[in-house]
């Protein structure tokens, strides 16, 4: 909205001309989606508190966790207000890629509302089914998926690009495309969701991931800077870069509230729509597998569980001492901060290796 008002002060003012810059409005996506949540977090904490909307806590985990009990929950909420604000003020909302993307985060985090709301109001242990919650994500990650693969035209989007090489990508075909991308976008929702059980885990790592496909994506809606860099030019993927500075910045602001001791958790409303908005962006740039190096702690955390129930199914024993693999790490000794540090500086490395493609070709 911000972006249209600017254009039309343009024609009589010329210096409002700057707004047309991506790179000043995702900073400027930044710190707006910084401030509302800043200014919303306090006020959103009390009224959950009152409410008695507090995270249920296992007691067979981790005994320190057991403090956690009650603490207020479901602020994913306040990261997605603060997102879709940030971003339909400072986008240009005739881009279709970046309407996919709001809806197939607000799709996902619906679909995690309802599973929160069932188990912290209604008190139903269970939430919303695993049948029922797996459906809703395929429903709207196939759509999702097949919007992409026959309405977008994306250049390259029947191609599996492969990093650090120049000429290297597999075709796909259409099905496989849709195929692909369900994939993406529904196992990257599923992958934040398991990470986030420590305070502050989940939510950095989705900034700087986020952060970093913001950069690709400018370079991908950059005609020079696509085909200096060996990247396939996708029209409109530059006004990404505005929603990946809203994620950026609305996370930071959650962290604040939601670094140890946390204040508020995510819940899944949080955890399953910032997943599922970086597996839809990592799709629509073409950077699946830099996608997949950059949330290596999300994988691994994530085969953590799945060879902890394929073990203790198929012999009886478990691997880890408890899954996911923050867990174990815990219960092996080690202080909450340590695991959430340390699977920190791991991504931050690992983004760094997924950044350095853009230019190791």
């Amino acid at each position: 909205m911000l972006l249209e008002l600017a254009q039309w002060l343009a024609k009589d003012i010329r210096a409002f001309n700057v707004f047309n810059y991506i790179t000043l409005r995702a900073v400027l996506a930044c710190l707006t989606a910084l401030g509302i949540t800043f200014v919303i977090g306090p006020v959103m904490i009390r009224r959950l508190t009152s409410y008695k909307i507090g995270q249920a806590v296992r007691d067979d985990g981790p005994q320190s966790h057991l403090s956690k009990a009650g603490t207020p929950t479901m602020g994913g909420a306040l990261i997605l207000v603060s997102i879709v604000v940030t971003t339909l003020l400072w986008a240009d909302l005739q881009n279709r890629l970046m309407w996919i993307v709001l809806g197939v985060t607000l799709g996902f985090g619906a679909v995690g509302w309802v599973d929160d709301y069932r188990k912290v109001v209604e008190r139903n242990p269970k939430g919303l089914s695993a049948r029922a919650k797996f459906f809703w994500q395929s429903v709207i990650g196939l759509s999702a998926a097949c919007y992409i693969a026959f309405s977008t035209h994306l250049p390259a989007q029947t191609e599996f690009i492969v990093p650090f090489f120049k000429q290297v990508a597999y075709p796909l075909g259409a099905l496989g495309f849709i195929v692909m991308t369900y994939f993406v976008i529904v196992g990257t929702s599923n992958a934040v969701n398991l990470t986030d059980g420590l305070d502050g885990l989940a939510i950095l790592p989705t900034v700087m991931i986020g952060s970093a496909l913001g950069v690709f994506a400018y370079v991908a809606g950059n005609a020079v800077f696509s085909k200096y860099l060996g990247f396939p030019f996708i029209p409109g993927a530059g006004e990404l870069t505005v929603f990946c500075g809203a994620l950026a910045g609305a996370g930071l602001a959650f962290l604040w509230f939601n670094a140890y001791p946390a204040e508020v958790f995510m819940g899944d409303v949080g955890a399953l729509a910032l997943g599922a908005a970086l597996g839809t962006i990592a799709v629509i740039v073409r950077q699946e597998i830099v996608l997949f190096i950059m949330g290596g702690v999300f994988v691994v955390e994530t085969l953590s569980v799945m060879l902890q129930v394929a073990s203790f199914k198929l012999t009886g024993k478990r691997i880890f001492r408890m899954a996911p693999l923050h867990h174990h790490y815990e219960l092996k000794g080690w202080k909450e901060n340590q695991v959430v540090v340390r699977f920190w500086i791991i991504t931050i490395m690992l983004v760094l290796v997924g950044l350095s493609t853009l230019k190791l070709r």
